[in-house]
């Protein structure tokens, strides 16, 4: 008998690992953060509620750098992201010649107004972009460059002190810094090269920097983080008690790790929390052996010390970072909303009044959307609160050559609570609000949509539990 009773108490015990286990599984991010897109130079920024994620953009076919434009994505739970697509790009700069060199931006609030710091590639300087929304539409306030000096002119990055002066630096293989007026689009002073951080010939670098700076102050103490020297690059960091240093190395964030050629930190305080934003290439070793520009953001939490220093982390796993909130199914969440997915990919499309090329009329709206949908593909969603049942779920799709769509929960093969039946073909350019009704459950749980069928299925733009 006492064989048998220790022999529960074993199996009950296994069963609480497991449960804990799986809880903690599922209360993290999957890294890479985004998977639809190529993405890297993460430049997150909070504002009110919500991380507002800024990132440079590798296009698919790229060898070395293929980069055109900047993407944004949202998240209040620090797991799943919502893509909002293409938020500028370097058409939006009148002076520049070129469409290829969308490098590592930042976007900081001042007053209301959103101002986007962007490099520009040739030696042609650092512009910016001003807008009344973290969503754009940004547009050139000055018409030229903010920034022409030498050519180190990349990696803006920008700090705003408690007493209102903002500065902004940058540079590769040199850090410069210049004030800012109050307006954020002149310079309130001379540009400076740090000496703190300057280049020492024939001698080592006690910094290891080499680019992509990101200054921010903590509990009085200034911090610039920055991809330690080339390659491969890790993250290292540097204190000081002024903007303008001198700043004193700090130590490393992150080593550097053939896994990856390049970095770029990029880090915020969120709900209580403090996470560094960075890149590799986990997505496109997936699929490819050999090196290509295609890189992926990763985010994970970091620690200070009492003393402000930073805990060393491993390079970037698997494991992201940890769930923050909870996801509101009942209102109506874009199809774009992924903590991760398979096969997927997103886009940008606008819905005319009128299907002729040379008289469209107006625009109706423009949609990112879910798109390369095919048998085996999903979406998973972190965090869901289903706190009052389930009856029945609204999705907003349109028709390739149909399929079907499995709700599921926990698990990729997890619990079935119904499936959602895409009937009809050629109507990819016709968006319906197919409702299906499901099996009820309760709770918070991770949200799978599973889709199955043959050829490209369909375009998915929202869903919405009822």
């Amino acid at each position: 008998m006492s064989i048998l009773n220790n022999l529960k108490i074993l199996i009950m015990k296994f069963l609480s690992l497991i449960t804990v286990l799986g809880f903690f599984q599922i209360s993290f991010a999957q890294n890479p953060i985004i998977q639809t897109k190529y993405t890297a130079d993460p430049a997150p920024m909070v504002y009110k509620d919500t991380v507002y994620l800024y990132t440079s953009h590798d296009e698919d076919d790229a060898f070395g750098f293929k980069m055109k434009d900047w993407l944004l994505y949202t998240s209040t739970d620090m797991v799943n992201w919502t893509d909002h697509g293409v938020v500028a790009s370097l058409k939006d700069f009148k002076w520049v010649n070129t469409d290829n060199g969308a490098w590592a931006p930042q976007v900081v609030e001042r007053k209301g107004k959103f101002y986007m710091y962007c490099p520009m590639p040739n030696n042609m300087g650092i512009g910016v972009l001003v807008a009344d929304s973290p969503y754009g539409p940004f547009t050139d306030p000055i018409g030229k460059p903010l920034i022409k000096n030498s050519l180190d002119d990349i990696d803006p990055t920008v700090l705003i002190d408690d007493d209102g002066q903002a500065y902004l630096y940058w540079g590769n293989p040199n850090l410069w810094y210049a004030k800012l007026n109050e307006d954020m689009i002149s310079l309130a002073g001379p540009i400076t090269k740090d000496p703190s951080f300057a280049k020492v010939k024939d001698q080592p670098d006690p910094f290891k920097y080499q680019e992509g700076p990101w200054a921010w102050k903590r509990n009085g103490i200034y911090y610039m983080a920055y991809a330690s020297k080339c390659c491969p690059e890790g993250i290292g960091y540097a204190m000081a008690k002024s903007p303008t240093g001198p700043w004193n190395y700090g130590g490393v964030i992150m080593d550097g790790d053939q896994r990856s050629s390049g970095n770029h930190p990029g880090i915020i305080d969120f709900k209580g929390k403090s996470y560094v934003f960075g890149f590799n290439h986990m997505l496109r070793m997936q699929t490819m052996s050999k090196h290509y520009e295609r890189r992926s953001v990763s985010v994970t939490e970091i620690t200070y010390n009492a003393d402000g220093t930073i805990q060393k982390l491993p390079f970037w796993t698997t494991d992201g970072a940890k769930r923050v909130g909870t996801l509101d199914p009942y209102k109506k969440v874009e199809a774009e909303t992924m903590a991760y997915s398979e096969g997927l990919k997103t886009e940008m499309v606008t819905e005319w009044e009128r299907n002729q090329p040379y008289n469209r009329g107006k625009k109706i709206t423009d949609r990112v959307i879910v798109t390369s949908i095919n048998n085996g593909d999903y979406i998973k969603i972190q965090g869901v609160d289903f706190s009052k049942g389930v009856k029945s779920l609204d999705v907003n799709v349109a028709s390739l050559y149909g399929g079907k769509i499995e709700v599921r929960s926990d698990a990729l093969n997890g619990p079935l609570l119904g499936v959602v039946n895409v009937t009809g073909k050629g109507e990819g350019d016709l968006y319906k609000t197919i409702n299906t009704p499901l099996k009820s459950t309760k709770g918070i749980h991770d949200l799978y949509f599973v889709f199955k069928g043959e050829k490209d299925l369909f375009y998915f733009d929202w869903w919405k539990f009822n």
